[in-house]
């Protein structure tokens, strides 16, 4: 029972009832929703289907760009919308390394791991252009990086001249697909290291406290001796790194790059898994491990409106009816309202129990 309770008073719980909403929907409507499969991709690779399996593949891209985006929620207290076109920008940046001076081509003219660092420091760099209008110019965030979400997709085709490349390379195909003779798709392994290395990061280093102490209250947190500054330009580039791991699957899984269409709406599916989460879009305390969770259900929500035959154009206005649920329950006078309640709930417990007494 106290384990029960003190499951109610959490965080976690808001996505824990949208998981089981939509558990229980699927289950109604369609058992068959939850079978999983061992089939074959296209280059007979064996390779485990369905939909949970659609779920984890395509929701640990944004389960990676929600770790980032929580840490830039939680010290800058508003959002990062430029993430897709910043992904755009690391996929160009890795297709023009390994194609070399080829447009198509069936084998990497340099190693991928030097395409990837190459990424890595490009959106690094993103992510630093917008960390500095945020933090030693005090730019709102999204003023900030709307100037990356207009211009970054340009950026990204300016890279390449536009042109339409394919790597053929089964190599390449290995981080949007599966390593051969292991059915469980590449981008669930990444997604998980990913998860590991934050969880280390907060467990054993500051970062996780500076952020929330900023965001909390930037004035108090310069009083003891934190540096909101750099601690908020630190976020935005950490997530810069975020974007570039989603570039390598993005890019890997059909070994080409839609420079308008590459992970396009992406950002506010990454807000909205904050913001199911449970964390406060105006920033301070965060819970990583809910984030992750909302990325999932985001993902899960986006499987189960297609296979209820909704159209795509249409997706977008059903997420934004959650965010505007989301937005009203987090919003200062439903907080306050619930814990009013809770405090008028624990005095009549405690009233109660002096009674018998």
């Amino acid at each position: 029972m106290k384990i029960f309770k003190k499951l109610i008073g959490s965080q976690i719980m808001l996505p824990l009832i949208a998981l089981l909403v939509l558990v229980l929907f699927n289950l109604i409507w369609d058992p068959s929703f939850f079978a999983i499969s061992l089939g074959a991709n296209n280059a007979g690779d064996p390779i485990l289907k369905g939909n949970l399996v659609t779920i984890f593949d395509y929701g640990s891209e944004l389960a990676i760009l929600a770790i980032g985006m929580t840490l830039v929620t939680a010290a800058s207290g508003g959002q990062d919308i430029s993430v897709g076109a910043t992904i755009a920008i690391a996929g160009s940046v890795i297709l023009r390394i390994i194609r070399g001076n080829e447009v198509n081509v069936d084998t990497m003219k340099a190693p991928l791991i030097v395409a990837f660092i190459a990424a890595v420091v490009a959106t690094m760099l993103v992510g630093a252009f917008n960390g500095a209008l945020v933090s030693f110019f005090k730019v709102p965030p999204m003023v900030a990086t709307l100037i990356m979400f207009t211009a970054g997709r340009s950026i990204a085709g300016w890279i390449n001249n536009y042109d339409n490349i394919y790597i053929g390379d089964p190599r390449f195909k290995i981080f949007g697909g599966v390593v051969p003779g292991f059915p469980v798709p590449t981008a669930i392994i990444i997604a998980l290291v990913c998860m590991i290395v934050i969880a280390l990061v907060l467990k054993f280093t500051t970062l996780g406290l500076y952020a929330q102490s900023v965001g909390i209250n930037e004035k108090s947190a310069k009083l003891n001796g934190i540096n909101p500054i750099f601690v908020k330009f630190l976020t935005f580039v950490l997530l810069g790194v975020c974007c570039a791991v989603c570039g390598l699957i993005q890019t890997s899984r059909l070994g080409t790059i839609n420079y308008s269409n590459i992970s396009l709406n992406i950002e506010m599916d990454a807000i909205l898994a904050v913001a199911l989460g449970g964390n406060a879009l105006g920033g301070g305390k965060f819970n990583m491990a809910s984030s992750v969770l909302g990325a999932y259900i985001i993902q899960f929500l986006t499987v189960t409106l297609y296979k209820l035959d909704v159209p795509s154009t249409a997706i977008s206005a059903y997420k934004a009816v959650v965010v505007i649920i989301l937005v009203v329950i987090s919003s200062p006078v439903v907080t306050k309202k619930i814990k009013e309640m809770k405090s008028r709930r624990n005095a009549k417990e405690a009233a109660r129990k002096a009674g018998v007494e």
